[in-house]
């Protein structure tokens, strides 16, 4: 019999190359693979929503299922999730000398909703006092005029969201000091020290020592299943998900290479077990049970940031047969049940 025909979109990583080169099939399926950059899958997932299976924003996902139920429903394989210290970048004539000092500031980013502004604004908030609501917002482009918010939003009142200029980009605004700061993925072309550099300086301790506090690893993008097509074949998520698990599996195996190395970093073993040590063995784990933490903070900071008018309960984010796995599941950073990170 033949497999139910879908489409499947990713941006490449080594956690999902083996599925859009087709190593890892998806159990049932006759897949049409495709890589696109990230950006622009995020983009197209709240928009035209031209793919069945594809990479989507958590951010999104979230401002969406406040409001309605969105078009796509997620699985718990996290294909991107990043710590955002390294993100926050500042004027070095603005007087910033601590992440306290950006209350009251101009900070600029490229779409409020983005989910690393979402964490960013959290962290700040949790960890240093800076609400959504002490800082002017500007948003805009990074390094080309324009831009705008994937998904339209309505703030409360106390927060304060402003675009820049038709003809400004963000990076150039910050090199001038128009604004006072920056969250950003991606590192600005003013990046260069003498008027642009990093709020965190070394940047990897502040974030190891924000996940030895804490415990969490910020969630990214998620990959998501068309519902319609979920509510007809209510297997599919599930095979999605273990497909998605199995290349996840597989890419640590890569880590571990030693004879060969399959990673290109002359050390990265010793990268490793550096990040063993600190993380347990589960460094990128996939699973509901297992990101429940992560999880609840995104759907609290997305209420306390505007974007959503409840706390939404991270349940609903996703199909209901990948909400808790069998007691035997020993992929995706679930063993017998149990969370197994430390």
């Amino acid at each position: 019999m033949a497999g139910l025909k879908i489409s499947v979109a990713c941006s490449p990583s080594d956690r999902s190359r083996p599925v859009l080169s087709g190593e890892v099939a998806i159990a049932g399926c006759e897949a049409r693979l495709v890589t696109r950059p990230a950006g622009e899958l995020l983009a197209a997932a709240v928009a035209e929503r031209p793919y069945d299976v594809t990479e989507m924003s958590m951010s999104s996902h979230l401002v969406l299922a406040a409001r309605a139920t969105p078009h796509y429903v997620a699985v718990p394989a996290f294909h991107s999730r990043v710590f955002r210290h390294a993100s926050i970048y500042i004027n070095t004539s603005a007087g910033i000398a601590a992440p306290g000092d950006l209350k009251g500031r101009r900070i600029g980013v490229q779409q409020y909703q983005q989910t690393a502004a979402l964490w960013v604004r959290g962290m700040l908030a949790d960890e240093y006092g800076v609400g959504a609501g002490d800082v002017v917002w500007r948003t805009g482009g990074l390094e080309r005029p324009g831009g705008g918010e994937r998904v339209a939003i309505a703030l409360p009142d106390h927060i304060t969201v402003e675009p820049i200029g038709p003809d400004q980009t963000l990076a150039a605004m910050l090199a001038s000091g128009e604004i006072d700061a920056l969250v950003s993925p991606i590192e600005p072309s003013t990046f260069d020290g003498p008027s642009v550099e990093r709020l965190f300086a070394d940047y990897r301790a502040a974030e190891q020592d924000y996940y030895r506090r804490t415990r969490l690893f910020p969630i990214m993008h998620a990959i998501g299943v068309r519902r319609a097509l979920a509510d007809e074949h209510p297997w599919l998520p599930g095979a999605v998900y273990a497909a998605f698990c199995e290349a996840r599996r597989r890419a640590l195996d890569d880590l571990e290479s030693v004879g060969v190395l399959k990673v290109t970093l002359p050390w990265v073993r010793a990268e490793l077990d550096a990040t063993r040590a600190l993380m347990g063995d589960e460094i990128w784990p996939y699973g509901f049970e297992a990101n429940l933490p992560e999880l609840a903070a995104m759907a609290r900071y997305a209420h306390e940031q505007g974007l959503a008018a409840r706390v939404i309960d991270p349940a609903e984010l996703f199909h209901a047969s990948v909400l808790h796995p069998a007691a035997n599941e020993t992929d995706c950073g679930i063993r017998n049940g149990t969370n197994v990170r430390s």
